[in-house]
Order: C-alpha cells, then structure tokens, then sequence
C-alpha cells in the first residue's frame, strides 16, 4: 500500500514541481510559417531536445531543422540590422558631403561669373588679354578641391606669373616684348612686387580655406565609406549562435512571451560588435578634427568671404600695377634692359575701374546653416560604435520593471552576469559570444588606418597646410595571421589575461526557482518523498 501511495505521490509531484512545457505546438508553428518556413516536419506537441545544438535541450518545440532555419534567419536579420543602422549614418554624412560640395562649387562658379562681369565693365579691352589666367586660375581651383594632383601654391604663383606677362605687354604697347624678356620680368617681380602685397596676401587666404574645403569634403566622404564598409563586417559563428540564442531559443523554449533580458541583449551585441567598437577612438578623434576645420571654415575669413572677394582683390592688385607702372617699368628696365619700341602704334590702354562687388567678412547665412547643421550631425556620430549595441538591443530587450522575468539564455529569470566594456579586449570574459581577442578583423583594422590617415590631413588643414592625399585601403593586407597596425594587437592583448578559454555560463536561476534541463528534473521530488518514507518508518520503530 505505501508504495503505490509513494508512485501516486512522485505522479503528482512531477505535474505540479517538473518541467513547465507546453502541450501543445501551435503557438510556435504560426510563428515558425509566418518567418515563411514551410511546416513540414514541424512537431504538433512537445518533444524532447536532446538533438539541439544552440537551444537547451529541454523539452522543446523545435527540430534540429527549424533550429538550423532559424540560426541562418538570425544571421540575415542582424545583419539586415547593423547595415541598415550603417547606412542611416553613411546617409547623413553623404548628404552632408553633398550639401557642402554644392555649396562650394557654386561659390566658385559665382565668384568667377562676378569676375567676368565686374572686369568687361572695369577694365573694358583689357579683360580680354588676360581672361586665360582667369580661367585657368578657376579651373585649377576646383581641379585641386575635387582631389586632383594639383600643387595649390605653384597654381596661385603660376596665376600670377601669366596675369604679369599679359599686364606688362598690354600696359606697354609701344614696346616689342618677347619671350625671353617676359622671362627676365619675371624673375624680377618678387623683389619689385608689381601687385603690391596683394598676392603674398590672397595665397595664404586662398590656400588655408581651400585645403580646409577639400579635407573637410574628403573627410566626409571618407567617414561615409569607413561606415560602409564596417557594417558589412561578417559575423562570426559564436556570434550568431548567441543571437539564436537570444532571439529564436524562448520560441523553442515555449516561453515566446519573454523579452530577453536587458544586460544579456547587450553582452550578446557588445561581443557580436566588439571589433566595429575599436573604432570608437579614432571615430571620435576624426570628429573632433572635422569640427575643428568647420571652425576654420567659418573664421577668422568665412570660406565664402574669401572665394567671393576675389574679384575685387585681384582687380585691386591690377590697379596697384597700373599706377605704379612708370616706376616698375624703370626697375625693370635697369634689370633687363630697354625693349626694341613697336613701329606700330597702338593705343594706351586707360586706368581701369574696380566694380566688383564689396562682400562681408562673415559668413552668410547659408554657410551658418550648412555649418551648424554639420557641426551637429558630427557631435551625434562621435560615440556611434559605442552606442551601437544598445541602439540595437532598444526594441529587443525587457524593461527595468521585467528583471525577473526575461529571458536570460536558458530560463525566464534575473541575468546575473555584469555587462563587458567596450572593444575587443574587454570581451575576454564575455558570457555569450566567445572570441579570440588576438585576431582583430582586418576590415576594421583598415579603416582605422584610413581614420588615422585622415585625421592627420585634418590636422594639417588646420593650420593651413596640405599633405598629398592617398587612398591607402588597400595597403594593409590581412593573410589571417592576426596581425595588425601599430602594434595595436599587442597592446590590447596585455590590457588582459591571455587565456582565452569560454568561460562559464552564469545566466543562474535564483534560488527560489528550477531550472529544467531533460526529464532528470522530475526524478527530485520523488527522491524527497523516499526520504520522508524512510524517516517516518524509522520514528515508527
């Protein structure tokens, strides 16, 4: 009698103490079809998990096909995610890139348009003398803003040495001047300076704004393809599985209900991102130093003050050369001689007008706009690789309210472990994603490379100079080896021990709750009730 008593105890035991699995497989199946997977082979009840490679391997819902299906399904919507967040940025450094290309371009093309105009009314038969050394002055500027191997300081000294060659032969038409004597002019005017101080003083306004305008578009650009090419990253397989694990493992699991937990979602996310999270310095770094050109951009001469007073400053410096003709040409004389006069007599050309039009050292407007608008689109960026995983993990994990009661990998319950920094190094110890952190992706590496080189162009820029510009993507090459740039493996590798082993898992249930693996569970409240039976008998005796 007490031992059929004891089997109807451990019967009933095990309904109200064992595993708390659904009977049914419904919930998962409208699921499963509606992510388009056919149903085919899909359980209509429980079965048990043993062949599961991800999930646990209680009783479960799904087969070693639909975990397969989903693991690939896991993949493909992250990394749907990651470059979909990639291309919301690389979208608004692109359109940035565009707004101030245009900006740019048509300053030049309005200042130029000013020049025509203002000179044909100021200086008459003159302009079309030396309309050339105009426009081959605008064309090298946009040549050398667009990236071309132009040299800006020779194309400004260039500009000047034609303007002077056609000023002095049309300013001296009872002269026979040739090739040779045009040399010798030359050769004296930086000691005679026929345009005054004009040039000295236009070359380093030109110079510092247009290697600011051309690093800055570049650095655009170059932030837009680092984005691009970051988010297309592969996945490792530990990763993966984690986001299995974290996603698609409750479905199994029957407990769809549960959200994962917050800290869980962001260990899983920090170690799936950890290499795009070693950018963080550099990206924050590139920031800066496009914030600061902006300033640069902006004062102490605007961008647009400069390119769109060069009509007036150059009309000025023709102007100085044309009164002070009598005492350059006496200089000039002394140096190289008396010229052969012209038998053909030809009229002197008169003192020009300058109506070019008066502009404003500050900056207009819609360069305030443009500038504000950059300014603000770059101080959201600077922590974008940091951000990412929690960006990621907003509309996945619980709220604050539901700690005890999300997913935590294994059961619904509190997630123990504490979240990892940031970066590679720190995700030695990570609970979720194993990974070796002396090899780096060199994809990423690469583009901190391309960072680093632009940052230092930025810097350049800054202070008015410029460095040649070289697209060096493709000068790291990465054989799988590990290795990486500027010893950074090495130095990250000794932040931490060099043990590399998966830890343990500590997604613990707390005390008060059971966590089922199998059918062992059920075996515990019997052995309870022997142990009872025993004690019993023996205060009997």
């Amino acid at each position: 009698m007490g031992f059929v008593v004891l089997v109807l105890l451990c019967a009933f035991t095990g309904l109200v103490f064992g595993d708390s699995k659904p009977k049914t497989c419904s919930d998962i199946r409208h699921f499963y079809n509606s992510k388009g997977f056919n149903l085919n082979g899909v359980p209509q009840t429980v079965i048990s998990g043993e062949h599961l490679r991800v999930c646990s391997q209680g009783y479960t819902c799904c087969t070693s096909g639909m975990e397969e299906n989903l693991l690939n399904l896991s993949r493909r919507e992250f990394e749907t995610q990651v470059k979909e967040s990639g291309r919301t940025l690389q979208a608004s450094l692109n359109g940035q890139f565009k707004s101030f290309d245009d900006y740019f371009l048509e300053l030049l093309n309005r200042s130029e348009a000013s020049l025509q105009t203002s000179f044909q009314t100021g200086f008459g038969p003159l302009f079309s003398q030396i309309a050339k050394a105009f426009q081959d002055l605008y064309s090298d500027l946009r040549r050398y803003y667009r990236g071309s191997n132009v040299n800006l300081e020779e194309a400004l000294n260039e500009f000047w040495a034609r303007l002077l060659e056609r000023l002095f032969k049309a300013l001296n038409p009872q002269y026979i001047i040739g090739e040779e004597y045009l040399e010798c002019v030359a050769k004296q005017s930086e000691t005679l300076k026929p345009f005054g101080d004009t040039p000295r003083e236009l070359k380093t306004k030109i110079t510092r704004t247009v290697i600011a305008a051309r690093t800055f578009a570049q650095g655009l650009v170059i932030s837009g393809e680092a984005v691009r090419k970051v988010s297309q990253v592969s996945l490792s397989t530990e990763c993966v599985r984690a986001v299995m694990k974290m996603t698609y493992c409750p479905h199994c699991s029957g407990v769809a209900f549960a959200k994962p937990c917050s800290n869980f979602c962001k260990n899983v996310m920090k170690g799936c991102l950890a290499n795009q999270a070693d950018l963080d310095s550099e990206w924050r770094n590139l920031a800066d130093a496009m914030l600061e050109v902006v300033d640069k951009l902006s004062r102490p001469y605007s961008v647009d003050s400069v390119v769109l007073s060069l009509p007036k400053r150059i009309a000025e410096a023709i102007l100085y050369m044309q009164d002070n003709l009598n005492t350059f040409n006496n200089k000039v004389f002394q140096a190289c001689g008396s010229p052969a006069q012209n038998s053909k007599i030809e009229d002197q050309i008169k003192r020009g007008r300058n109506t070019a039009e008066e502009v404003s050292s500050t900056p207009g407007a819609q360069l305030e706009k443009l500038l504000s608008d950059v300014s603000r689109m770059l101080r959201d960026m600077m922590q974008y690789w940091v951000h990412l995983p929690r960006k990621l993990c907003v509309d996945r994990e619980s709220g604050p309210s539901e700690a005890d009661r999300c997913w935590n990998g294994m059961s619904v319950d509190r997630y123990l472990p504490e979240v990892m920094g940031d970066g590679l190094a720190s995700q030695i110890n990570n609970p979720e994603v194993e990974i070796d952190i002396t090899k780096p992706d060199m994809t990423v590496r690469k583009q901190i490379m391309q960072l680093k080189i632009m940052i230092n162009r930025l810097k350049y820029a800054i202070n008015g100079n410029d460095v040649d510009f070289q697209d060096t993507s493709d000068d790291i090459s990465g054989s799988g080896s590990g290795e990486c740039p500027d010893d950074q493996c090495s130095r990250d590798t000794r932040l931490s021990p060099t043990n590399t082993d998966k830890p343990n898992e500590y997604a613990y249930p707390s005390e008060n709750k059971k966590v089922v693996n199998g059918r062992s569970s059920q075996n515990l409240p019997c052995i309870s009730l022997y142990l009872l039976l025993l004690v019993t008998v023996l205060f009997r005796r």
